[in-house]
């Protein structure tokens, strides 16, 4: 049983305490080291993104369905059959290719904390196994979840309810990633670990969420643009909520611990 599952353990039988001002002030001292460059990297990759995407839509499509009244009538416009289908397939497929690079965020806000250096081609360490396919089945079977969910009841006119759904689905998974990446479990176990851990303080983790939602959005004032530099403050809060409720540096003891010499009497 490694570090983490030992404080897993723990927190199934006595849960956990979170204090509120804690993780919000660790979060916004890691967000203040890489909100820079992540900015950048974020702000470099939705470039190259729309680039991308706007010439192959306009390679399928034709320029002339990107005039206002296409872009209105769009968004009117219900998904069906073979339609559906293929825009769920795209939307799996972008969550799946793209879990490995946000998850790479997750590992500059490690390194910031611990003051170690980071650069782009941390962004991309965990494009490589056993990461990557436990990130990619794990972000697979969440986002079929979310996907059958919203599909079903937007069928039945209960879109509300789906999105509401799929909300606290999102909510129950959130610290499936970090637990893959810094506990080393799998997708599966990772997922079952997330919901027992988030319902243990639901509103707690709900409260911080939104705060980070609003960091964001602070992005908005003055310049649009500025929100590209808030995003990061969405993983550094995700890293100081899942390092408060495991504790990483007590779990870095503990390895060093037991990788250490040992002498006996």
């Amino acid at each position: 049983m490694n570090p983490t599952q030992q404080r897993i353990e723990e927190i199934k039988k006595n849960g956990y305490q979170l204090n509120f001002s804690n993780v919000f002030n660790h979060a916004f001292e890691n967000y203040k080291k890489i909100a820079l460059y992540a900015g950048l990297i974020i702000l470099i990759f939705y470039f190259i993104l729309g680039v991308l995407g706007s010439g192959v839509l306009i390679s399928i499509f034709g320029i002339e369905s990107f005039t206002k009244e296409s872009l209105e009538n769009l968004q009117h416009v219900k998904l069906s059959g073979q339609s559906l289908v293929i825009y769920m397939a795209s939307m799996l497929l972008l969550a799946v290719i793209f879990a490995p690079f946000t998850a790479g965020f997750l590992k500059m806000a490690d390194c910031a904390d611990k003051d170690e250096e980071f650069n782009v081609s941390t962004i991309f360490y965990y494009y490589r196994l056993p990461y990557l396919t436990n990130i990619i089945v794990a972000t697979l079977l969440i986002s079929i979840i979310n996907a059958s969910i919203s599909v079903i009841l937007d069928t039945l006119n209960l879109s509300f309810i789906g999105t509401v759904i799929s909300l606290l689905v999102s909510l129950f998974t959130y610290l499936t990633i970090p637990l893959i990446i810094f506990g080393n479990f799998n997708a599966v176990e990772a997922i079952k670990t997330s919901f027992m851990v988030v319902s243990k303080q639901p509103l707690m983790l709900i409260g911080l969420l939104i705060v980070s939602v609003l960091g964001v959005m602070v992005g908005f004032i003055g310049c649009c643009i500025g929100v590209i530099f808030t995003i990061p403050f969405i993983y550094s809060m995700t890293y100081a909520i899942y390092s408060s409720i495991i504790g990483l540096d007590k779990i870095e003891e503990i390895k060093e611990y037991n990788s250490g010499p040992k002498t006996f009497l």
